[in-house]
């Protein structure tokens, strides 16, 4: 759990955070070979895909999360962001996935996810699940959502507000632009 003040909680998986890191290290040192050996538009052009390659795995493995705050939740998805105030927060299940009730939608946060093996373990109900299990995160994380809407859920009211995620896409088509433009004068 990752907080910014003591009225917010931000949950994120740890496994992805981890290895979103690893592969985003990779790709610094494959950035920093080509700036010290390999200085050409091939180079440029390697470098913009290596760039593209360490947003897709920021997006896809390290930006996912759920955070929680007196005044809604918010659900950091890989190229969305829900900001759903408590008043409209109906219900939360986790399925392989966390997904939050608003009314008639659900929607889902990567951000807490299940692992395959607990799920196998809990189905055949053999080994008993430690408290550091996917499973047993993720109900500490349903018990957290249901606490704060009976807290703030008659005191918070408002939209549902669904954004792009900007910067990342930002970055991303510019890198796209360079790696084109660089192919173009190779």
């Amino acid at each position: 759990m990752k907080s910014k003040s003591p009225n917010t909680e931000r949950y994120i998986s740890t496994s992805n955070r981890i290895t979103g890191g690893l592969v985003v290290a990779v790709g610094v040192l494959g950035l920093l070979d080509i700036v010290v050996e390999w200085r050409t538009a091939s180079g440029l052009l390697v470098a913009a895909v290596i760039g593209i390659l360490m947003m897709l795995a920021y997006i896809g493995l390290i930006r996912p999360s759920v955070t929680l705050s007196p005044e809604h939740i918010l659900l950091r998805n890989h190229l969305r962001d829900h900001e759903i105030p408590w008043g409209k927060v109906s219900g939360v299940d986790v399925t392989d996935i966390l997904r939050v009730h608003a009314g008639d939608d659900k929607f889902r946060a990567p951000g807490v996810v299940l692992v395959m093996r607990d799920l196998r373990k809990q189905r055949v109900g053999g080994a008993r699940l430690g408290p550091e299990s996917s499973v047993s995160r993720a109900d500490f994380v349903v018990d957290r959502i249901e606490s704060h809407m009976e807290q703030h859920g008659a005191k918070s009211d408002g939209d549902v507000r669904t954004t792009w995620a900007r910067p990342e896409l930002i970055v991303i088509g510019v890198l796209a632009v360079v790696a084109i433009m660089a192919a173009v004068l190779r």
